[in-house]
């Protein structure tokens, strides 16, 4: 199984592997930013105590940052003892913008430009109007040019999301949306850029992008639901690809077997076959009254506990984030899946399971693409 960090490196560390003096001092820098990331105002013997580092690295470490721009002093800072009080430090968000460009299962790629804060600060969508191959690489191309024109400060880096199998050096291997195969899509665009670049498949952006609106270390299974249904799985922080990078793959995962609609695939009873938007809606435009209603929604949400309850028992999740139209999920839809995960797990699985539909109104899988750039390029999580 292949794990990917938020960082978007590997898991596994390689061994045998030296530690260089300038490893130790970029994961050194790293610690600092993270510890500025997450509380504003701490001191240098703050970041000396959440880092256990000495006073000395962190003296040397803040000058390098305070040289780069990246962090600013920004008043005095709190008082611990007799004497004056130690000065403040702050991460400066504004410092350094990021590009981030989602490529949606529609006909549009849209672009953003965000601060270190994640504040946008422009904003771009192009119509594809169906191109696809080398047209749609120079779309995507262009767009990403200017958005970086449009920067109000140096541009750490480009992510960018894409429907279809995306590996770990950055290559779609494989997108019928987009008709590309093997697309070295990071080379091309840092190439074109000069600039650092993460290419994500778009539901893997989405759950890093759900992460980052809370803690990054947890567990997570995010569900989309749309034209077809899929699903991102990180574990402690770390996504999950599997063989061929191909995990989350629930939509054909079958779960009424011998009975149900049928696929597009050609199977019956395929999780997708009950519950993608379109399946459902149509089978909700048919119901005969509210009641016949309420027993399809709560039909598509078991089929989704069916589903999800071997995955839920098996690695343990806390946290279920169910993505699409909130008029569908909201409600029966998902009181049926907590229910039907609940009877088909050990109480002791289930207690602290939270079944939830996102609480992001944004495009999480432009979030996701920036929080990647941020984590690979100044390791903030």
């Amino acid at each position: 199984m292949t794990s990917t960090s938020v960082a978007g490196g590997t898991s596994a560390r390689p061994r045998g592997r030296r530690i260089r003096p300038e490893d130790a001092r970029s994961n050194n820098r790293r610690l600092v930013l993270q510890a500025l990331h997450r509380e504003d105002g701490l001191s240098r013997a703050d970041i000396a105590r959440a880092t256990g580092l000495s006073q000395v690295t962190i003296s040397d470490l803040v000058a390098e940052l305070v040289d780069d721009g990246l962090v600013v002093e920004s008043g005095p800072g709190r008082r611990t003892g007799p004497g004056a009080p130690s000065r403040a430090l702050a991460l400066a968000r504004t410092a350094r913008n990021i590009v981030a460009v989602s490529i949606s299962s529609g006909d549009t790629f849209e672009g953003v430009v965000v601060d270190l804060a994640g504040t946008p600060l422009a904003r771009d969508i192009v119509e594809r109007r169906g191109a696809t191959g080398a047209e749609a690489l120079a779309l995507l191309g262009d767009l990403v040019e200017r958005l970086i024109a449009r920067a109000e400060a140096p541009v750490l880096g480009v992510g960018v999301s894409t429907p279809g199998v995306v590996d770990g050096s950055g290559t779609v291997r494989e997108s019928s949306h987009l008709a590309w195969t093997d697309v070295r899509l990071r080379d091309l665009l840092a190439a074109r850029t000069g600039l650092p670049v993460v290419v994500a498949n778009g539901l893997n952006a989405a759950g890093i992008g759900e992460l980052s609106q809370g803690r990054l270390d947890h567990d997570l299974l995010l569900v989309r639901i749309g034209a077809g249904v899929g699903a991102a799985v990180i574990v402690n922080g770390a996504v999950v690809h599997g063989r061929n990078w191909t995990a989350g793959e629930l939509g054909h995962v079958v779960v009424t077997e011998g009975s149900g609609p049928v696929c597009a695939c050609g199977r019956t009873g395929c999780l997708e076959a009950w519950l993608s938007v379109p399946k459902l809606e149509a089978r909700l435009a048919g119901a005969a009254d509210a009641g016949a209603a309420a027993r399809v929604r709560h039909e598509a949400g078991a089929c989704l506990g069916i589903a999800l309850a071997p995955l839920v028992a098996t690695l343990g999740l806390t946290d279920v984030v169910l993505s699409g139209p909130a008029h569908l999920l909201d409600g029966i839809l998902i009181d049926a899946a907590r229910e039907a995960i609940g009877s088909r797990v050990l109480p002791i699985v289930f207690d602290d399971l939270v079944v939830r539909r996102t609480e992001s109104d944004g495009d999480l899988r432009l979030s996701g693409a920036a929080a990647l750039v941020l984590s690979g390029t100044l390791g903030l999580t």
